[in-house]
């Protein structure tokens, strides 16, 4: 290239930067129009540049505001006409702050990268301008709990890419809108997966081409068993008439049903097939008379059913109350008769049957039933049946629970801070969640809320926000049928939270980020209160006026050619500097040990060296409360990090410490380790006698405790197959694509993480070995491992590969299926399966053996073949075991024959998969399964397959 071009390329470059400072300066003019018409900004609003002076509530990449997120901030004004010239943007969030008023102009279609507009519980006014629909980014729209009037614009029709729609509690008014041939309509939205129309006055027919509380009328059209993307399907206070059409359990997808409380007749609708399902109420209709609906008991995902007043008979089956997570059946004022056996089938989760006013004979009694069975108003009462079913039990509509201290004295507190349950005085974030379609009956059931609270903190210190515990209390349910439950959120290290911090939080619920397990609670919306008392750690800067910022822009616009004229001219000697600045501190370990002969840090990857003082402030000096596990190794400790982070760090006690030569060996070592599948090696601690490894904190617990129950994490067979795909491909890096490679020696089902997406990760590298001489193809060394999960041949000849790592693997993959310890009650997984199984037969004759929280009435895809897969990895012959590669390869295919994407990412947040817990056992605790040393005697059996 010659001078002449190298010149032009250079005035290209310049024009070009140019224009991105004139757009930056545009981003700081916007902003400033907002501070000219809102009041009680945070005081960071300030200064020319919001992204390199870090303004509250201001996101930006690459110097180009991209979020704005001002949740709860007691913001009073109007909505700028300006704010859509941020071309970048794609948040905008202001929920909670009743004092924005005024209408929504139409420039706000201007945000073409916008992807979340979130506007819940404002004061927002007018109609809902038609150029919303010029959004074709946007994923989230919230704009309930406002004063918006007029109709549904019926341009929200052309926001392909929209998955939630939540138009709630205002004031809309007139009939849904559909497309026609020369306008869209809402029965365009295809991808959309929850509609949120309850509490306006919307009326008319429900179109043909297609909601809660309002005044529809009309039949339910048959088309709307073609929206196969609803989770969530609300026609209940309306007026609809007519048949329900039969094509609705076309609507596979759908979580929760509501027809209660219209006009419906015609047979009662079968909902086959809509297996994840969990709560249905069917109340007050006219449907036909018609014996008990079977095709209940086969949804196995049912939590809730209601069916008051729907001219039902016959007997109730048996099979109903076997559902494994049912909680509540409301059956009153029907035809019912016969008896209710309530025999050892009941679910265990069962707190409610209600069968009032039937004609029921007489139950059968189940010795030590804690469900409430209520009679009142069938025979059996009234000719003196037990009084325990015919009097009325005491439930209302209210409790008085309130989330108790962790082990400690509430303190006394100045009247306007609160008690935290760490008994620390502070200023709460408070407000109200309502959730819309709770499962449980009995409010005064305190594991319910536990296992609320538990989960709320899990999530909070996963997403590393300055949480330091929750306070939940005075449980009601309203008029509308909702769960309503008073929150306190309590600040992390100090007595009132940051600007940041609340925004922060306020997004988590106004974009329904937090999702707590909606089988127990439903779909929820919080309403937060004003918080005023922020803390004063913001930097107050010296306010500019209006003309001066303008001034700033347009000088910074005419001198920026000549600024970077002078920075193209010292540009390489600064990337010189800054390349021999970045070798400097790629080995920033100064000193490894002075009394020791190594020479120098540890090479390390990604991993950073902490002093004993930040490990022990994070700790709050390895108090007995932030212990998480213990082991042989020693005391594992939950760690906070300067800004929010969590860790774990295992602290080894001294008569577990290594050499320092060999602890830097296995840092080096575990520092190369980097893999999603792999839990993280984020630094160590080598000082003041001290060896401590610091790990990525996993919010979610075990597979062990998903399995057992103990987590609330419900497994489908989806989602199994998918942890299993996880580990095999955490232990196929390590294996294949680790430097060196290595092999675990410890994998167990207590050792595969998972985090708040549901991803599995391979954990504990306590008792791993690298394969120095791979050409070796084994390493001799003592036997070590974990009783159940342990190679036999690997422990007859004390002879280690990979292949040992591929039989525990297996052992893992039986647990996946059956939900069943190793070892349990003195017989061995492995054995049993081996003895159930019978090739020749459905399922391979394992009905008996498997999980009972697998739906058996639906065949799980590729159950055999992962059968036979797992068989071929506990081989007693290590060579006749399959690779870890092959093992991740037959995994997939058995998820694309069963129509399951390998590649997809189920889960947008694990909390959705909860359910109740009644204990919870962390991640990093060994206890439940002890380390077995050559010193013991372990043989396994010998079991030829049928």
């Amino acid at each position: 290239m010659d001078e002449r071009s190298l010149v032009l390329v250079f005035v290209i470059n310049i024009l070009m930067l140019v224009v991105a400072a004139q757009q930056i300066n545009n981003d700081y003019v916007v902003l400033k129009s907002l501070k000219d018409v809102w009041e009680n900004l945070p005081p960071s609003w300030d200064g020319t540049n919001p992204c390199q002076e870090n303004w509250e509530g201001v996101g930006c990449t690459n110097s180009r505001v991209t979020s704005i997120t001002l949740a709860s901030m007691n913001l009073t004004g109007t909505l700028s006409g300006d704010i859509p010239v941020l071309s970048e943007l794609l948040y905008l969030d202001l929920s909670y702050n009743k004092g924005l008023t005024g209408t929504l102009l139409p420039s706000i279609g201007n945000f073409k990268k916008l992807t979340n507009l979130i506007l819940v519980g404002c004061g927002f006014s007018g109609i809902i301008p038609d150029a919303i629909g010029s959004l074709p980014s946007l994923r989230i729209l919230s704009l309930n709990s406002n004063a918006f009037s007029g109709q549904i614009p019926p341009s929200i029709g052309k926001l392909s890419n929209l998955y939630w729609l939540d138009l709630s509690d205002n004031q809309l008014h007139g009939s849904i809108p559909v497309s026609t041939r020369t306008a869209p309509g809402l029965d365009m939205l295809f991808n959309t997966k929850h509609f949120h129309f309850g509490k306006n006055k919307l009326s008319g027919e429900v179109p043909a081409k297609l909601f809660e509380n309002n005044q529809l009328t009309g039949n339910i059209p048959s088309t709307i068993g073609l929206v196969q993307s609803l989770e969530i399907l609300r026609l209940d206070r309306n007026l609809f008439s007519g048949s329900v059409p039969p094509n609705l359990n076309n609507l596979t997808r759908v979580n929760e049903l509501y027809l209660s409380n219209n006009k419906l007749s015609g047979p009662l609708p079968d909902l086959a097939g809509m297996n994840f399902l969990f709560y249905v109420d069917m109340s007050n209709n006219t449907f036909d008379v018609s014996d008990f609906p079977l095709q209940l008991t086969t949804l196995r995902s049912l939590t809730t059913i209601v069916m008051e007043n729907t001219n039902i008979q016959g007997e109730v089956p048996l099979e109903l109350f076997s559902i494994p997570q049912l909680q509540t059946v409301i059956l009153r004022n029907n035809h019912l008769n016969g008896t209710i056996d309530v025999g050892s089938s009941f679910s265990n989760q069962l707190q409610l049957v209600d069968l009032q006013n039937n004609n029921i004979s007489a139950p059968v009694q189940r010795a030590g039933d804690k469900s409430e069975i209520i009679l009142i108003g069938n025979p059996y009462c009234e000719s003196g049946g037990t009084e325990k079913y015919c009097t009325l039990p005491q439930q209302s509509n209210s409790s008085s629970y309130s989330t108790k201290t962790n082990n400690c004295v509430p303190a006394l507190c100045s009247s306007d801070q609160r008690s935290s349950p760490n008994c620390i005085c502070a200023y709460p974030y408070q407000g109200h969640l309502y959730f819309k379609a709770p499962s449980f009956s009995n409010l005064e059931d305190p594991s319910i809320y536990t296992s609320l609270q538990l989960s709320m903190m899990s999530f909070f210190q996963s997403t590393r926000l300055p949480v330091d515990s929750v306070s939940l209390s005075n449980p009601t349910k309203n008029l509308d049928d909702y769960l309503v439950i008073t929150l306190e959120v309590f600040p992390l290290g100090q007595d009132r939270f940051n600007r940041t911090g609340i925004s922060s939080i306020g997004f988590v619920f106004s974009n329904q980020t937090f999702k707590p397990n909606k089988t127990v609670y439903g779909t929820y919306y919080f309403n937060a209160d004003n918080y005023g008392v922020f803390s004063s750690d913001a930097i107050n800067r010296t306010s500019k006026s209006s003309s001066s910022g303008i001034a700033i822009g347009a000088a910074a616009g005419g001198s920026v050619l000549v600024l970077l004229l002078l920075l193209a001219g010292i540009y390489a000697f600064r990337q010189k500097k800054r390349a021999k600045r970045a070798t400097q501190l790629s080995n920033p370990f100064g000193s490894w040990d002075s009394n020791s002969s190594s020479t120098g840090g540890p090479q390390l990857k990604g991993a950073r060296c902490f002093s004993y003082e930040d490990l022990k402030k994070s700790t709050n000096n390895f108090s007995e409360a932030n212990a998480i596990g213990s082991g042989g190794y020693g005391k594992v400790y939950r760690g906070s990090l300067p800004g929010g982070l969590l860790v774990a760090i295992k602290r080894a006690d001294q008569q577990s410490m290594q050499g320092g030569h060999e602890f830097k060996t296995e840092i080096e070592l575990l520092s190369r380790v980097h893999h999603k599948n792999v839990v993280s090696l984020m630094g160590f601690c080598f000082e003041q006698g001290e060896q401590m490894l610091v790990y990525e904190y996993i919010a979610n617990g075990t597979l062990k405790e998903s399995l057992s129950g103990k987590s609330g994490i419900r497994l489908d067979w989806n989602r199994r197959l998918r942890v299993a795909l996880g580990a095999a491909k955490g232990l196929q890096y390590l294996h294949d694509l680790a430097n060196p490679p290595i092999i675990h020696r410890d994998i167990k089902s207590n050792n595969i993480l998972l985090d708040e997406r549901l991803n599995a990760k391979v954990a504990d590298f306590g008792l791993s070995k690298p394969m120095a001489n791979r050409s070796r193809g084994h390493v001799t060394t003592q036997v070590k491992g974990t009783m159940g999960y342990l190679d036999p041949e690997y422990y007859m000849t004390q002879k280690l590969t990979e292949k040992s790592d591929v039989y525990s693997f297996g052992v893992v993959m039986l647990e996946l299926i059956t939900a069943r310890r190793p070892i349990e009650n003195g017989k061995y997984i492995v054995r049993e399966v081996m003895l159930a199984m019978d090739k020749t037969k459905y399922m391979y004759n394992l009905q008996a053996i498997l999980d009972p929280a697998f739906d058996l009435t639906m065949t799980p895809k590729g159950l055999e073949k992962f059968v036979d897969l797992a068989f071929s990895c506990v081989d007693e012959t290590g060579e006749q075991r399959p690779a870890m590669s092959e093992v991740v390869k037959e995994i997939e295919n058995i998820m694309l024959s069963a129509g399951f994407d390998p590649k997809a990412d189920l889960a947008s947040s694990s909390s959705e998969y909860k359910g109740s817990s009644m204990g919870y056992e962390h991640p990093y605790s060994d206890k439940s399964l002890f380390m077995l040393s050559a010193t013991q005697i372990y043989q396994p059996p010998k079991v030829e397959p049928k």
